[in-house]
């Protein structure tokens, strides 16, 4: 049976949810510290390091020259794209930025009846990093990550978009990733992958200049090398193996919950794919379709992996114990597949995106439905969201005291100051106002 199922209130069952709950990782020591080593050599030694790192690792032929993508294989990529492709393309893009255009935000102030000014100004950062995954040596290009990325941050209004992606061992870009990075005004384009990209985007080399923002998803070499960076720019988040948590009463479609299940699996072997159940029945059902959709899969080898290292179907006693595991889980997508999943809506509280109902497989937020497929894994949903343009924004807090203002205040602020020792500080008020 490639995955046993257990009640939650079994030995295996806590056993499996008290895993869930601590899920939160690392990367592994030796990882950490060759991160460390190639964020230190592209510091010191900049573009050679960098393409001495390409040529091991991605295109042994890759010269400095070569780093940026040119405007010839631009052009080229743009001629070869299929009109599908194209319309596939405007599609998404068009629901992505309706999505993300309602999260823009205004600077605003408040004015005191004193003349007193208060508020906060939002400014996009300068520049972004949108690192996009290789994807099997180019072979499955990721061009969703591209939109998903690269978005958000046009409409924060970033000025410089940068995209950073490994190329194949002919030091080239699957044209497809190309494509949909100009359709979205990004022509910015490095060929660059793993730790020693995040490391160039951080700290910049002779060809590229370093930027403010990092996002995109990545490999343990890549989250480790985001999370040691993170301080001198900003990070989207650490993020760990794709996940689906699927909530189902006896009203499921065991086919459609085993599809789902196999559709988180397939990512990659670490990725997990949970089911909490009411129905005893349905939990089996749900693994004899496993079983029988898996050796259909093209990526069956990395499904079945996945799912018999770290798939999980729990039987729970009732929806209201099953919503509150979800809550703890805090699960990267939470799907409710219930009879009626908006009733049971308003009791999550902790998730990085929320499908409802049969008719919303998760694939469909990877790619179309608008909102971002860049979410929080390892139970950070708890307190992280989703990438979004605030990703991609500052904010300054604005200050502008009337005389009539400061005086009014002034016995108070010199107050505090005083009591926290600080002494110049309260007489930086009083020597203004007098009142000493």
């Amino acid at each position: 049976m490639i995955i046993t199922p257990a009640t939650t209130s079994s030995a295996a069952g806590k056993k499996i949810l008290a895993g869930l709950r601590d899920r939160f990782q690392l990367a592994d020591p030796a990882c950490r510290e060759n991160v460390t080593e190639i964020i230190s050599d592209i510091r010191k030694r900049g573009d050679k390091a960098l393409v001495e790192y390409i040529r091991k690792f991605d295109a042994p032929k890759m010269s400095i020259k070569q780093l940026q993508v040119s405007e010839e294989e631009l052009h080229e990529a743009m001629a070869t794209a299929d009109d599908e492709l194209l319309d596939t393309l405007e599609l998404a893009i068009e629901r992505i930025y309706t999505f993300h255009e309602r999260e823009k935000e205004q600077s605003w102030m408040v004015t005191r009846e004193d003349g007193t000014i208060t508020g906060r100004l939002v400014h996009p950062v300068d520049s972004a990093g949108l690192y996009v995954p290789g994807g099997q040596g180019g072979k499955t290009p990721l061009v969703s990550s591209v939109l998903m990325n690269g978005i958000p941050a046009a409409i924060a209004g970033v000025e410089r978009r940068v995209m950073m992606t490994p190329p194949d061992k002919n030091g080239r870009i699957n044209p497809a990733l190309l494509v949909a990075a100009q359709e979205i005004g990004i022509t910015e384009i490095y060929k660059a992958g793993s730790a020693w990209a995040i490391a160039a985007l951080a700290y910049g080399t002779e060809t590229i200049p370093a930027v403010d923002v990092i996002v995109g998803p990545g490999n343990q070499y890549v989250t480790e090398a985001k999370r040691q960076v993170s301080g001198r720019v900003r990070i989207d988040m650490i993020a760990g193996p794709s996940e689906v948590l699927i909530i189902a009463d006896e009203t499921g479609e065991p086919s459609y919950i085993a599809a789902d299940m196999l559709a988180q699996a397939e990512h990659d072997p670490l990725a997990l794919s949970m089911c909490i159940t009411t129905g005893k029945e349905l939990a089996g059902q749900i693994v004899k379709e496993l079983e029988k959709q898996l050796a259909k899969l093209s990526r069956a080898e990395i499904a079945k992996k996945s799912l018999r290292d770290r798939g999980v179907i729990l039987v729970a006693k009732n929806l209201d114990e099953a919503i509150a595991l979800a809550n703890e889980i805090g699960a990267e997508h939470l799907e409710l597949m219930v009879a009626e999943p908006f009733i049971w809506l308003t009791r999550v509280r902790h998730a990085g995106a929320i499908f409802l109902g049969r008719h919303t497989p998760e694939s469909a937020g990877d790619y179309l439905a608008g909102p971002n497929h860049v979410l929080p894994t390892m139970g950070t949903a708890r307190f992280s969201s989703a990438l979004g343009v605030e990703t991609f924004i500052k904010k300054s807090s604005l200050i502008a005291y009337s005389k009539e203002g400061l005086e009014a205040d002034s016995e108070h602020i010199q107050r505090l100051a005083k009591l926290e020792g600080l002494t110049a500080h309260a007489k930086s008020v009083g020597i203004r106002t007098k009142k000493k």
